[in-house]
């Protein structure tokens, strides 16, 4: 790992809380995910399951944790499970965790190697009535390949068919969504690193530079700070290609007069940073540009004003619809006409502003979390109106990460330039630069 060692008191209050939702005389087996072919012999790089690594902190692949809270011998209360070291693997792959750096990371004492765990599985589930297993039940999901997780269910219920059976998904569901404060600190430090990204790539872009270009400056800023790398495929988007929201190909010039649509984060100990900004190629922001973009900061911050503890996704989509209907109709692409006419399942706005206003953040960059329930104090939530004009092509989004609170929120972000002022005086003082 790139990233300094994280607090593993992060990972042992995770557990702490998944026990506390566990039935008496209950295990819980977590396993981690598959290593996907490429092509050849070629493996696609390793990324960790996400709910294993939220209770361990382990990037390892081939990595299992039991939790078994009522075993008789409380050794094996928590069980982290890994790779036995292999020397002439290692001069290959590289080196694979010893005992006590896997302690030291995930604070569980007892390591058990793979190799040896069947035999010790088999005498705890005898003691146990109940097995949590885990699959993924993130409501985004559309993989269809048959994963690591899925086939250990299946392998479970034909060795230990009569045991009652838990999904260890609703429970991790509910927990992840709530970010403690040691969590939080980690995401910052993730969000530290986009702030002064963002803040390098202010002075470095410039009419004729190829979006491709500024990609690479996001990944040499990332990997120079310690980040794994972008928590995603980076979004640079210029002129009309940023009303593709999910715009990957990277590879236009920047010309002078568009606006510039970035949106890319990173991700540092396992947590994810989701900045969006939208900037002018020439540093300075057009007229209908800066009303355009304007119009989104203010539909921003309303979106930011309401997202409290106690509100439903449901009802602040409902709200923010209704904020963009009158900042639409102010910026003159909607009329009256359209929003009295309006068809209550398309409404008017939908046509200059079509995806979601916020989504849960985390490990995940879609992270765990309700989407019918009230929002509660601990979540955290990315809030990214846009505005795409196809008439102007023009695409503009604005995006920050808040964490809810008892009292409101706390924008992670607010330390990042926003406004039009602040964009073009540091473009401004970037110009001698480039």
């Amino acid at each position: 790992m790139k990233y300094l060692p994280l607090n593993p008191e992060i990972f042992s209050q995770n557990r702490s809380r998944f026990i506390s939702h566990m039935l008496p005389s209950s295990i819980a087996i977590f396993v981690s995910n598959d290593e996907f072919p490429s092509n050849g012999d070629a493996l696609h790089c390793f990324k960790q399951n996400s709910d294993l690594f939220w209770l361990t902190g382990i990037e390892q692949e081939d990595t299992m944790l039991v939790l078994f809270p009522d075993c008789p011998d409380p050794k094996y209360r928590e069980v982290l499970v890994l790779v036995r070291p292999n020397a002439l693997k290692e001069k290959w792959d590289g080196k694979r965790l010893r005992a006590n750096e896997a302690t030291d990371i995930s604070g569980i004492k007892t390591i058990v190697w793979v190799d040896s765990i069947d035999a010790l599985l088999q005498g705890w589930i005898h003691l146990a009535d109940h097995i949590y297993l885990d699959s993924n039940e993130n409501d985004r999901k559309a993989n269809l390949v048959p994963v690591r997780e899925y086939r250990f269910i299946e392998e479970m219920k034909q060795r230990y068919p009569l045991h009652s059976y838990q999904r260890a998904a609703k429970i991790m569901k509910a927990l992840r969504a709530i970010k403690t404060k040691q969590e939080i600190a980690v995401v910052q430090e993730a969000i530290n690193i986009t702030d002064k990204t963002f803040r390098r790539l202010l002075g470095f872009i410039k009419p004729g530079v190829m979006e491709y270009e500024i990609e690479a400056e996001i990944y040499h800023s990332f990997l120079s700070q310690r980040a794994t790398g972008p928590a995603y495929h980076s979004i640079i988007a210029s002129g009309d290609n940023a009303r593709t929201l999910h715009y990957v190909s990277n590879n236009a010039e920047c010309k002078d007069g568009d606006l510039l649509l970035m949106d890319f984060g990173a991700e540092y100990g396992g947590y994810n940073a989701d900045l969006t900004r939208t900037i002018p190629v020439n540093g300075k922001f057009g007229r209908r540009q800066k009303t355009v973009y304007n119009a989104c900061l203010q539909l921003h911050n309303y979106a930011k004003s309401i997202l409290k503890p106690g509100i439903s996704i449901v009802d602040y989509t409902e709200k923010v619809g209704e904020e963009a209907t009158q900042q639409f109709l102010k910026i003159g692409l909607l009329r009256k006409s359209d929003v009295k006419n309006e068809d209550p399942e398309n409404r008017a706005y939908r046509k200059y502003l079509y995806h979601g206003i916020s989504h849960h953040l985390g490990i995940d960059v879609h992270d765990l979390g309700t989407r019918t329930e009230p929002v509660k104090a601990g979540m955290l939530f990315t809030i990214e109106p846009g505005i795409y004009i196809e008439e102007e092509q023009m695409g503009v989004r604005i995006e920050n990460n808040v964490w809810l609170t008892r009292n409101g929120s706390i924008d992670l972000m607010k330390n990042i330039p926003i406004t039009v002022e602040e964009i073009e005086s540091l473009m401004k003082k970037g110009i001698g630069k480039r």
